[in-house]
């Protein structure tokens, strides 16, 4: 039977709740076989504008779903960032608490108020703190939001992060990232009766409880903290970064070879370190002495947490170091399997070619091995894409390449 004859003998409400949220719109628009009208009074003179109530529920929806796309056309379309349903949820207020970072980034450049309350009369920063979602807190704080609210219940964004949420790293880099952003670490909660170190305590979380520790001993203070965030950076301390960043660090201070702090924590693979940074703001995208970035280390480290620990940072990729190339080189260059599967997947241009005339399939294949950790990496940029038949300088393909070295089977994959 003919599909459109079915759904025309089906009920209205059944069809319109099977083909989504606007097909009302739809609905009103006349059949695309109907005549046309041969009278302007027949023809409408525009599509029906959507009630702002009906705008502002689809972008609520939208942002459960984080669908950031939709959630960005509605807000084009007139839908309020700020509108509330009867639980006093708006798109703004669940990005907080779902830890949705894009979604919140759109939100706060569609005007939504920092501040705005829930039904707990609690601010976006307590929500996402409740969850451990670090780098909404750091986005809040960079915002403005209000550090310190106290909520209806007696807590604040701290409170929250300790009293209601875990011992894990998650919460230990939210802890660390309110501690950065300068937010009351001895408050006793109205409620609990007890201040953040307190209760950690009592809740036996010896891994925040040692944060708390640190950032609240008032001897910990650094007489330089440029200084003492560089070095808390190189060596790891997390702590110490937060410590350092809340007495006043500049976050992009520069060592004697212009490295910045994230850039040594990318250098040194301190993820724990990267991810304070990160939530507060770091530049992936400085440049050392040696024109390397903290995400173009990531290509020499071969470290995947720490290229998911910079993707939010939203760094450049087309950066090119000293030697021209982008992040996929030296990581097909050293055999970085596991690196090589995760960045094709970004927009990073795997077929850029460096100033030595080689792109990442060349370089695995003229500085490899042909070890299976080699193959795999031909596997996978081939998967992806990749052009086999860029050359190098002189005119020598990759299967050249391969054949000419006896990598019989990186030859093979080649060639089909």
């Amino acid at each position: 039977m003919n599909r459109r004859l079915v759904v025309a003998t089906l009920p209205l409400a059944l069809v319109l709740g099977a083909c989504g949220p606007d097909v009302e719109e739809v609905a009103q628009r006349p059949p695309r076989d109907a005549a046309p009208s041969t009278s302007p009074a027949d023809r409408p003179s525009e599509t029906p504008a959507v009630p702002q109530a009906r705008l502002d529920q689809r972008l609520r929806d939208a942002a459960w779903r984080n669908d950031v796309p939709r959630a960005r056309s509605l807000l084009e379309r007139g839908a309020d960032v700020d509108a509330k349903d009867e639980t006093e949820q708006s798109a703004y207020l669940i990005a907080t608490s779902e830890g949705y970072l894009d979604l919140l980034r759109l939100t706060l450049r569609h005007g939504a108020t920092v501040d705005d309350k829930d039904s707990w009369n609690g601010t976006g920063l307590i929500r996402a703190a409740e969850r451990g979602h670090g780098l909404v807190v750091g986005e809040l704080l960079r915002a403005g939001i209000d550090r310190d609210h106290v909520n209806r219940i007696g807590y604040q964004a701290i409170h929250e992060a300790v009293w209601l949420g875990e011992d894990t790293a998650s919460y230990a880099t939210t802890v660390r990232v309110l501690a950065a952003g300068g937010v009351q670490l001895d408050k006793v909660s109205p409620s609990a009766g007890l201040t953040p170190l307190q209760m950690a305590r009592e809740r036996g979380y010896d891994g925040l409880e040692r944060i708390l520790r640190k950032v609240t001993n008032r001897a910990e203070k650094p007489a330089d903290a440029n200084a003492a965030l560089l070095r808390a950076a190189r060596t790891g301390d997390a702590d110490a970064v937060a410590v350092a960043l809340r007495a006043g660090a500049d976050i992009e201070a520069r060592d004697d070879h212009e490295r910045t702090a994230l850039l040594l924590a990318s250098t040194y693979d301190h993820v724990a370190v990267a991810d304070v940074l990160v939530a507060m703001g770091a530049d992936p995208d400085a440049l050392d002495d040696r024109h390397d970035t903290p995400w173009l280390v990531t290509g020499v480290t071969g470290s995947v947490a720490m290229l998911e620990a910079l993707l939010p940072a939203n760094p450049d990729l087309t950066i090119k170091n000293r030697y021209g190339g982008l992040s996929p080189i030296p990581a097909g260059e050293r055999g970085h399997v596991d690196y090589i599967r995760r960045v094709v997947k970004t927009d990073v241009d795997i077929d850029h070619v460096n100033g030595l005339g080689w792109t990442s399939m060349l370089e695995a294949v003229i500085l490899g091995n042909g070890s299976e950790p080699y193959q795999e990496i031909i596997r996978i940029l081939l998967d992806a894409g990749a052009d086999p038949s860029i050359a190098d300088r002189g005119g020598v393909t990759p299967l050249q390449h391969a054949e000419q070295r006896g990598y019989d089977e990186i030859a093979d994959l080649l060639r089909r």
